[in-house]
């Protein structure tokens, strides 16, 4: 079975940090663009930060430029989104998504074949 599954999320403090992981089971993350995607109540999905599948490239929303970071580590098939200072505005339900795109990542979340279930960020003091 081909599935994407997230961890990490929790509650943090605002200026904290979390690292949330995306590994893949039943494929190789190495031929597929990996996107961070957030949804907060009340708003649409949005990307936060993507990376090519041979790395080179990567993109990330201005919202969170200087704070996030994001990875991959093809020994363990999975992908990390570093979370740093974060905000309250930062809250939502965090996604990772794969697409077949060589060499580069785009946040046009029509592009993603592969979805995981989730996993809930919360910044609150």
């Amino acid at each position: 079975q081909l599935q994407l599954v997230e961890s990490g999320g929790g509650l943090v403090q605002p200026g904290g940090s979390l690292r949330l992981s995306c590994a893949a089971s039943g494929f190789t993350l190495d031929y597929y663009a990996i996107t961070w995607f957030r949804q907060a109540p009340g708003r649409e999905r949005e990307g936060v930060s993507c990376i090519s599948s041979d790395g080179e490239n990567t993109n990330t929303v201005d919202s969170v430029k200087g704070r996030f970071n994001i990875s991959r580590d093809k020994a363990k098939n999975t992908i990390y989104l570093q979370m740093n200072s974060l905000k309250p505005e930062d809250t939502a339900v965090y996604y990772c998504a794969a697409a077949p795109l060589p060499g580069i990542c785009r946040f046009y979340d029509g592009l993603y074949d592969y979805w995981g279930q989730g996993t809930q960020v919360t910044v609150s003091s």
